[in-house]
């Protein structure tokens, strides 16, 4: 019974797990990238911001070929190569020491979790039904939350600045989870894709290209991803955490607390907004989460005010945070199952790829801007784009429901109850 509610039983479990590994060796190393390579290896600020940079571009090298991969030989090679080229990768960089070996490494290292990804989504949905797809995205993301978390907060405990070896080992660390992710989710079973019906010059008879490019509510959904991920995900540690630091002059305990009660809000709201969230429209879902967000730049604008009172201001940048957690939380039972269902069965790790790679490049612009309009000091202006940005996720929302059949908005009308005639006459 418990199978049948929630998905494929034990792969489903192992890929659930393997998300919680890969995302606890993330949070474990990403928060300390910056000062190893800056103050560890003394290479300086440029040579960090350059490592940021190849680990963001490296996406765009693999996940096209990882999407065809995994269409052509299933997301279990796919997942297998990326967990191989991360491992590769995080070991390589706590060992480089010269600025040439750690733009290779990060690249490789980059590479490595990208292509991951879309293998690791392509697994959920196939461990998966229609009905308990929101269910498993969600604890997906409540692990990833949970892992991170998790992770920066043992990492930090092992983090020694004057002592080199401490980030060596960190990173020797990470490449092992990996590793591990490739024995727990690598060896799962997971089911076959669905059966392919045959059309007369439909999207399945398309290349992978061709149908993407042609399927209009890809398009849209991919240009609202964009939005989304740039808004939010890529202003949550650069331009808010800038703005916060810089602008209302928040101690940098004070903004881990602010993180720490994002990843809280979404731990403890997540499996509510799944119940509420299965009887609304998908587009609605996205809609209120622009609503929501704008509430949390109405709270950094009255923390930027009142940046003076340091306690109010940092109720406020706390605020920032809880606000975003909250739209985060009814995100995650709607992106993944939306693509997951726009999809062509042939093209899933096509159409998973497509949305990962533009999640990652709107993360990797993202904080670029944010910082260089909160380091100019122009923050009201930063607030104020920030904001016409989370309108337009609402009217982009709102849009696409009219390109979204009723199956994939979630909005199909119940089964009308039949009653017999006999109990009909039997009624009169």
């Amino acid at each position: 019974m418990k199978q049948q509610k929630y998905g494929a039983g034990g792969p489903l479990r192992r890929v659930q797990l393997g998300n919680a590994l890969s995302a606890f060796g993330s949070g474990f190393t990403m928060p300390y990238m910056f000062v190893y390579v800056d103050q560890v290896r003394g290479l300086g600020s440029l040579t960090a911001g350059l490592v940021f940079t190849l680990f963001a571009l490296a996406a765009l090298v693999v996940l096209p070929f990882a999407g065809r991969g995994i269409d052509r030989y299933g997301p279990r090679p796919v997942l297998l190569a990326g967990c191989a080229l991360a491992a590769t990768g995080a070991f390589s960089f706590g060992q480089a020491s010269g600025t040439t070996g750690l733009l290779i490494a990060s690249f490789l290292f980059g590479g490595g979790v990208t292509t991951c990804q879309p293998a690791l989504a392509t697994m959920i949905v196939r461990c998966s039904t229609a009905k308990t797809r929101s269910h498993a995205f969600a604890l997906q993301f409540t692990l990833v939350n949970l892992g991170m978390g998790i992770g920066a907060l043992v990492g930090g405990q092992i983090v020694n600045v004057a002592d080199p070896a401490s980030l060596t080992r960190l990173f020797t660390i990470e490449a092992l989870t990996f590793l591990g992710l490739a024995l727990v989710t690598g060896s799962a079973r997971i089911p076959g894709p669905a059966p392919i019906l045959v059309t007369d010059g439909g999207v399945e008879q398309r290349s992978g290209l061709r149908a993407l490019t042609a399927d209009k509510a890809m398009l849209r959904l991919c240009l609202l991803a964009g939005l989304i991920f740039f808004t939010c995900y890529g202003q949550f540690e650069s331009g808010v955490a800038a703005f916060a630091t810089d602008t209302v002059k928040t101690a940098p305990s004070t903004l881990g607390m602010a993180i720490g009660a994002n990843a809280l809000t979404i731990v403890v709201l997540q499996m509510f907004m799944v119940r509420i969230t299965a009887r609304r429209r998908r587009t609605t879902a996205m809609a209120a989460t622009g609503v929501v967000w704008l509430g949390a730049w109405g709270a950094a604008l009255l923390a930027g005010l009142i940046r003076g009172e340091a306690a109010a201001a940092t109720i406020a940048i706390v605020s920032i945070y809880v606000l975003f957690g909250v739209g985060e939380s009814m995100l995650a039972p709607t992106l993944g199952p939306i693509v997951a269902d726009l999809a062509p069965a042939r093209l899933l790790g096509t159409y998973n790829s497509a949305f990962a790679l533009v999640k990652q490049t709107a993360i990797a612009v993202g904080p670029a801007v944010g910082v260089l309009l909160v380091g100019s000091g122009t923050w009201p202006l930063y607030l104020a784009a920030m904001t016409c940005c989370t309108l337009l996720i609402i009217v982009l929302a709102l849009r696409l429901r009219r390109y979204l059949t009723p199956a994939q908005d979630n909005a199909e009308a119940p089964a009308p109850v039949i009653v017999p005639i006999r109990e009909l006459q039997t009624a009169a």
